[in-house]
């Protein structure tokens, strides 16, 4: 029985929010150089800015008067956190890189930030290799880039090889060869594993695509000329064709760059161009004089956000983790111009210079990007257009309760149960979200070869799980609204099962399988408990399904081939204990083959140079075991 004279528990007040938030931390903030951040009711960061004075930069806030994405945060913000730092420049490098990590609502955010490729000169063999390189720059050897794209590296090298003849292969390959290989014989490769040029005049042609790397590119050529005279007046007719290839070559090199400014040496080229609350800024990477490619981003923005603002938090996000060129050329000045150069300055360790051109050829290559920010953003907002009308009529098809903003298309791809592999691939309001696909490397040992319930089973497991670990609240964007699994009633199944061991019966779920004959526009759905059914051959959504799952099937073929190639291509000499790349290439050498290595009996690998009994015996074991 309650005592009626008890206390009764008081009420919890609301949480204060608004300009009487704000206005009491201005008691306690000097005019110190620093980072705030303002928060919501759940403790979210709404908002990250910087300031030279902290006290003066706050007040802004404490009184009515600005945009009204501003007065809207300020109407949510319940609490505010500050750090001081030692100087504005500080200031705008902490801010950008709380901005990247808890990409706050209202700040502007650039949402692709990938890694750009690189090509990279060896220095740790005494025949340097040419490769594709992208991350951190651990190798020994010469960098040069960055390119826009894998592309713009893979032509570039293409005509590299054809005109300096430098070797692609790895070490280990280089190290095994016995005569030359293909490329040598379509003449990319001077052939320096076997021998066939001496490392002097290899080492000259490394020093030559440097130089032409480099922005010394018409010296090489008129050296090669002269050398392609020289060999034509001798009536060596085979070599002055041979270098007339070379020259052809780095002439298409330049040709496929079309843009290669004689007056900027080392910049970026960064236009941006805004519309109906939606931007894309263009960047023209130019290195040594030539254009290496170009690429285009979409930072989030709000419709009342200046260009100057767009383009000061794009360059602070873009450049915290890549290298900043000597200048940057912009279409829109930024407010903090000379802080910006030089906290950008301090972290390249060298002066950084940023400019808006107002006549010339720098403005003519503003121009240009700016001419390319504009036709992509308008192709993607039609896009975007049409796919918001599809998102709608896959909702409609599928009795959703609005249009799904994260699609999960789910494949398997395997050789009767050999490598077999899981992808899941993502669609989004603005098209495939390939930063947010996933391969599964299917490891469950109690399978049967080709049992594709199971491995499906064990991909959706794996991802559920990870999903309850890393977004148990479900609020960092990273949950799907809609599963599409490539299958009929009994993937449908299995998936349901598993679905209801995690507990996420909530999501929407389908199958897709090929109708009669296996045929397009034939397809029918299955979802749990509900009979199959199938949409219009005509129907746009028909397509838009067919397309997600045809790239869901392109992915997990293309990782089961990556995966069947690595092991197709695995030496069984490199598992050996003791046996290490000089070994290797011995044994090779003498038997001609790994094959040939484990068929061998006992007393002959003990007559391989280098082989002693002892590793003689764990070689010959190592095999009979197997």
């Amino acid at each position: 029985m309650t005592d009626p004279h008890a206390d009764s528990p008081e009420p919890i007040p609301p949480l204060r929010t608004g300009y009487g938030v704000i206005q009491d931390y201005l008691k306690t903030l000097d005019a110190s150089p620093g980072v705030y951040r303002m928060l919501d009711a759940e403790s979210r960061v709404l908002y990250v800015g910087k300031a030279r004075n902290l006290r003066a930069r706050v007040s802004n806030y404490s009184r009515p008067g600005n945009s009204p994405r501003i007065e809207k945060m300020i109407a949510q913000t319940t609490s505010m956190m500050f750090l001081t730092t030692r100087t504005e420049t500080e200031a705008l490098l902490l801010e950008q890189n709380l901005i990247k990590q808890l990409k706050p609502k209202y700040n502007v955010l650039l949402r692709d930030d990938k890694s750009f490729p690189n090509i990279l000169v060896g220095k740790e063999h005494g025949f340097p290799q040419i490769k594709k390189h992208r991350g951190a720059r651990k190798e020994k050897g010469s960098y040069f880039g960055p390119f826009a794209s894998a592309g713009a590296v893979n032509r570039t090298l293409n005509q590299l090889q054809k005109a300096f003849l430098l070797r692609n292969c790895s070490d280990s390959m280089f190290d095994t060869r016995s005569r030359p290989c293909l490329q040598y014989q379509i003449k990319r490769c001077s052939g320096p594993c076997v021998g066939l040029i001496s490392e002097a005049d290899y080492a000259e042609s490394v020093r030559d695509a440097e130089r032409f790397l480099s922005g010394r590119s018409t010296k090489v050529q008129e050296e090669l000329a002269e050398q392609m005279m020289a060999a034509s007046e001798a009536m060596e007719f085979e070599r002055a064709a041979a270098l007339r290839d070379r020259i052809k070559a780095l002439t298409q090199v330049q040709s496929a760059q079309g843009i290669n400014p004689r007056g900027v040496a080392e910049a970026d080229i960064i236009g941006l161009h805004m519309d109906s609350g939606q931007a894309c800024v263009q960047v023209f990477f130019i290195r040594a004089n030539q254009n290496w490619g170009n690429q285009d981003f979409y930072p989030r923005v709000s419709e009342d956000v200046s260009p100057a603002e767009v383009m000061e938090a794009f360059i602070g996000q873009f450049y915290d983790n890549k290298d900043v060129p000597r200048q940057l050329i912009l279409s829109d000045d930024i407010e903090n111009a000379d802080l910006m150069s030089e906290a950008l300055g301090e972290k390249a360790g060298r002066k950084v210079e940023i400019l808006v051109p107002q006549r010339g050829e720098k403005t003519e290559l503003v121009a240009s990007a700016v001419r390319n920010a504009r036709e992509s953003l308008a192709r993607r907002m039609s896009e975007s257009a049409t796919q918001a009308k599809l998102l709608r009529g896959i909702a409609e098809a599928f009795g959703l309760e609005g249009p799904p903003q994260r699609i999960e298309v789910y494949d398997n791809s395997h050789i009767q149960g050999t490598n077999a592999v899981g992808g899941m691939i993502v669609m989004g309001p603005d098209g495939f979200m390939k930063n947010a696909y996933r391969k599964f490397n299917i490891r469950g040992e109690d399978l049967v070869p080709g049992d594709d319930f199971g491995m499906m089973k064990e991909v959706l497991s794996r991802r559920f799980a990870r999903l309850l670990k890393d977004d148990p609240d479900r609020d960092k964007g990273m949950w799907p609204d809609l599963l599409l699994i490539d299958g009929g009633a009994g993937q449908v199944s299995a998936v349901a099962e598993i679905m209801a061991e995690h507990g996420v019966e909530d999501i929407p779920m389908v199958g897709v399988a090929k109708g009669v004959d296996r045929d397009h526009g034939k397809e029918e759905f299955y979802r749990p408990g509900e009979r199959a059914f199938a949409l219009q051959r005509n129907d746009p959504v028909l397509y838009f399904i067919q397309r997600m799952r045809d790239e869901a099937h392109r992915f997990a073929i293309g990782t089961h081939r990556a995966k069947r190639a690595k092991s197709m291509a695995a030496n069984p000499l490199d598992d050996i204990a003791g046996v290490g790349a000089t070994r290797k290439k011995a044994l090779l050498t003498h038997f001609g083959s790994a094959k040939a290595v484990s068929r061998a009996n006992l007393s002959d690998l003990k007559a391989v140079e280098g082989i002693s009994d002892a590793l003689a015996e764990t070689i010959y074991n190592y095999f009979q075991e197997r």
